[in-house]
């Protein structure tokens, strides 16, 4: 029982039932030590801190069940958790709500080249879904900055973008069923793999980006797509975002959806970047207000490159790109990526 009403945020949980909600997952992964505590309760750029009695380390779609049935017939509020990678606080527990970490959840049930799918649950994270798609050569297109922390349901959850969104949508886009614990702890089993599924309510988007506030997302079927065969990657210094509209424009043109990203940063951030993250060097020889991360990717083995070299002369004549370097390696591409990739740790330093 609880002595504060729900909105109050000295609320306590009656020790009582915080022993019946320990009892569903074991002592071992009902955590009450503040120090054990402390990695869920505060966000990557520390500008949340939360307060709980209780995280929760369930480690079965049974457990999680219990779980939010027992929360359900006591009224304790509950924030779902992943990988704790979220900018925005909303896996933060402010209100010293029990917090119901996911991330003991972390099974590839099923890789089927054949349908083009992986089931995983919602614990998994997001690079080892991805690994796990190239192991049988195909590609699980979402692609994260947080990538080796997030977790699949935290990205259904929170209905996440990601870099490659503008080929391959966003985690909604990915999704073709999934098993969820509703809030009285019934499972509604939605692993449906089947592409061509017109019957009835389409129920699986009903969770997808709701944040757990209509269930806990504990697994989903996930669609995967054929592995590129080449890959190009450029960064260019530009004027304004409306100059990257129209470099974008051109690149989209000449490559009939073969632009897999297409990411603008200003020059605030890649300075941040470069005096806070480490492996990284300035890509460009002269400064420029903004910058665009371009990546091509085809299923031909040949001729991107051109295609790429063609797409940034088409923009030099223009005036749309100042200067330019296309990467030579993929270590190279690789360090383009993670000045893109520190944008959000190194605000931790400058503030949101």
């Amino acid at each position: 029982m609880l002595d504060k009403p729900l909105d109050t945020p000295t609320r306590r949980l009656d020790p009582a039932l915080a022993k019946r909600f320990a009892e569903i997952v074991g002592d071992r992964f009902a955590i009450t030590d503040p120090d054990l505590q402390a990695p869920y309760l505060v966000e990557m750029r520390g500008l949340f801190q939360g307060h709980t009695p209780v995280v929760l380390r369930p480690g079965s779609v049974g457990e999680v069940s219990a779980i939010l049935k027992l929360a359900n017939d006591t009224g304790t509020a509950i924030v779902p958790q992943g990988g704790n990678t979220g900018l925005v606080g909303g896996q933060i527990p402010l209100h010293n709500e029990v917090v119901l970490s996911l991330n003991r959840l972390d099974r590839i049930r099923e890789v089927d080249p054949t349908s083009n799918t992986i089931t995983c649950e919602a614990g998994v994270t997001l690079q080892r879904t991805r690994e796990a798609a190239a192991e049988v050569d195909r590609l699980y297109p979402q692609l994260l900055p947080s990538e080796g922390t997030c977790t699949i349901g935290g990205n259904l959850s929170t209905n996440a973008g990601g870099t490659a969104a503008i080929a391959h949508g966003i985690a909604r886009s990915h999704v073709l069923g999934v098993e969820v614990v509703l809030a009285d702890g019934r499972v509604l089993n939605n692993l449906n793999k089947l592409k061509k599924d017109n019957t009835g309510y389409d129920l699986k988007n009903l969770f997808i980006g709701a944040e757990g506030t209509l269930g806990v997302i504990t697994a989903a079927v996930l669609r995967l797509v054929p592995r590129p065969r080449s890959v190009e990657t450029a960064f260019a210094g530009i004027a304004s975002p409306e100059t990257a509209l129209e470099l974008l424009g051109i690149a989209t043109e000449r490559t009939a959806g073969g632009v897999t990203s297409f990411e603008i940063m200003t020059r605030q951030g890649i300075d941040l970047v470069l005096e806070h993250g480490s492996g990284v060097r300035d890509p460009l020889s002269s400064r420029h207000n903004w910058y665009a991360l371009i990546e091509l990717s085809s299923q031909q083995r040949e001729g991107l490159r051109s295609v790429m070299e063609d797409i940034l002369g088409e923009g030099m004549e223009k005036g749309l790109v100042a200067d330019a370097t296309i990467a030579d390696s993929i270590e190279q591409a690789k360090m383009y990526w993670r000045i893109r990739e520190l944008f959000g740790e190194v605000q931790r330093y400058a503030g949101g």
